[in-house]
């Protein structure tokens, strides 16, 4: 029997109905449209499937849609603000972050929730912090860059 569940994702309102047994991963994509979120590995380990849910980050392949009825949801997609690219997003396009692409979405979510919790870590802490997210292509030296872009940018910007 469904369930009505209201969510704010990316700023805006929805009310949908899921099965009680509904991934958040699979309401975001089939019910909202969102197809950035990606699925990866299915038990939470490789990161594909982050997004940020009242600011934390969570891996929506392992939340019930039912259990964030009433939260706020950030996904790839949001990270967009009137019509500008977050300052990751351009960084990972500018420095060869995106790869392959399919990675992509999680890695920069993730990334973003690091810079928001820790506006200036440092290349151990962000190493540490995106070790949740995988890469099947090889190359995090190319996140690694894009991440520290941002992390430099801030830190001109400070100071």
């Amino acid at each position: 029997m469904k369930r009505r569940i209201e969510l704010t994702v990316n700023g805006q309102d929805y009310e949908i109905e899921v099965e009680p047994s509904k991934l958040l991963l699979h309401a975001l994509r089939e019910e909202i449209g969102l197809t950035g979120t990606k699925e990866g590995c299915s038990i939470g380990v490789c990161g594909a499937c982050s997004v940020m849910v009242d600011g934390r980050l969570t891996s929506s392949c392992l939340t019930l849609a039912i259990a964030n009825d009433g939260k706020s949801i950030t996904t790839i997609e949001g990270m967009v603000a009137d019509g500008e690219l977050d300052p990751l997003q351009q960084a990972f396009i500018d420095y060869g972050g995106s790869q392959c692409g399919f990675c992509t979405p999680g890695q920069i979510v993730a990334a973003k929730a690091l810079l928001e919790a820790n506006p200036h870590p440092s290349e151990d802490e962000v190493r540490e912090w995106m070790s949740g997210n995988l890469c099947r292509c090889t190359g995090y030296y190319k996140i690694l860059e894009s991440v520290m872009a941002v992390v430099k940018q801030h830190e001109g910007v400070k100071g």
